[in-house]
């Protein structure tokens, strides 16, 4: 694949969803971590943001979240933040954990949000 190469695509990413058992909850830490408003929300369903990537977090009744580090990891988001040691300590008064095992050395790092899906913090970016 050719980087920056022009490409008109198929289609256009408007939405990434995160299964979870409870919406609400998961919704209120994403909520503080990105700064987004909810457009909407109702039992199932709470959508973040209103601009050209919204973030939907819905409920799935037997959900399983995945296990760091393992290989049934999914998917995860890459925030971007000024001061990574700041942003930790506010991640983890919200409920998230910092797993042991941290690959990215000084570049990024690895958290698990309240429901165990992992996301990263890097200062690429910000």
């Amino acid at each position: 694949m050719r980087v920056n190469a022009p490409n008109p695509g198929i289609a256009r990413l408007v939405g990434i969803s995160i299964d979870c058992v409870d919406p609400a909850a998961l919704g209120d830490f994403y909520r503080e971590v990105s700064g987004w408003d909810v457009s909407y929300a109702d039992d199932d369903v709470v959508v973040l943001g209103a601009g050209a990537i919204r973030l939907g977090l819905q409920r799935v009744a037997d959900h399983r979240p995945p296990v760091w580090p393992g290989p049934d990891k999914q998917l995860h988001l890459d925030f971007a933040v000024s001061d990574l040691d700041h942003a930790e300590q506010r991640l983890l008064a919200l409920g998230a954990t910092k797993p042991e095992f941290q690959p990215g050395g000084d570049r990024w790092r690895v958290y698990l949000d309240p429901t165990g899906h992992p996301f990263c913090l890097s200062t690429s970016g910000a």
